[in-house]
């Protein structure tokens, strides 16, 4: 089973693989590395949206499991993914890719708001827009963010580049032994909790019939392969 063809997609990445082979925080090598294989992508007519996640920075469940009240930690994690929002823009832009920023959270001196119709605009101008700052609301995670971004900006497709090569049966980096998947349901990644994504951004992309494409960014040039069909990938899909 493949995808349908694509026109405008929403790339959701991690923010642990901003890392590159660090321990904490933003890799200028590794973030323009990614920032090359968005514009190879772009370059073959997509309309691109990014969300990008905040655990290289810090991480709000994390923070609330040490004692944090989950709602604050929660607001400094929304932070964080607007701080690797601005080094993508920056990574991208340095490669002639014009980008902007929107942000969830009000910041007018650095991004602009989440504004539907001026992110439309910007995306029929050729641009790339990096939504930043997740929902904008404590107790969502940015996967949620990702899925609310591809629904209301009307993508064809959700690609989520992670450090595994699509979805597995368990946990592949505990068990060798883990089966992937070429295709699932959403309904069966609900029911067998396969931690793809958490269960309100899958619901959100069933309920909007948004395919969810799993594959692993680490692999230079996957992202190409992925969107033309050849790369290793796992397709969420219906039946």
């Amino acid at each position: 089973m493949s995808l349908p063809p694509i026109k405008r997609v929403l790339l959701k990445l991690s923010g642990e693989v901003l890392m590159g082979d660090q321990q904490f925080g933003i890799d200028p090598a590794f973030v323009a590395d990614l920032a090359a294989e968005v514009k190879a992508a772009k370059d073959t007519g997509l309309e691109i949206c990014l969300v990008i996640g905040g655990g290289n920075i810090f991480r709000g469940m994390a923070g609330a499991a040490q004692g944090m009240d989950r709602a604050q930690a929660d607001y400094m994690g929304m932070l964080a993914t607007v701080m690797n929002a601005l080094a993508m823009q920056n990574a991208l832009e340095q490669l002639g890719v014009q980008t902007r920023v929107q942000s969830a959270i009000q910041m007018d001196q650095v991004c602009e708001p989440v504004i539907r119709r001026r992110a439309e605009r910007h995306l029929e101008k050729g641009r790339v827009v990096i939504f930043a700052a997740g929902v904008g609301a404590p107790y969502f995670t940015t996967d949620s963010g990702a899925a609310l971004r591809a629904a209301e900006m009307r993508c064809d497709a959700l690609l989520k580049g992670t450090s595994v090569d699509g979805v597995y049966d368990s946990d592949p980096k505990r068990n060798p032994a883990a089966t992937r998947f070429d295709t699932v349901t959403y309904d069966k990644v609900l029911a067998d909790n396969l931690k793809v994504m958490d269960a309100s951004a899958v619901a959100l992309c069933r309920d909007n019939k948004i395919p969810i494409v799993v594959f692993s960014i680490r692999e230079k040039g996957n992202l190409a392969r992925v969107l033309s069909g050849k790369g290793v990938q796992t397709i969420v899909q219906d039946n």
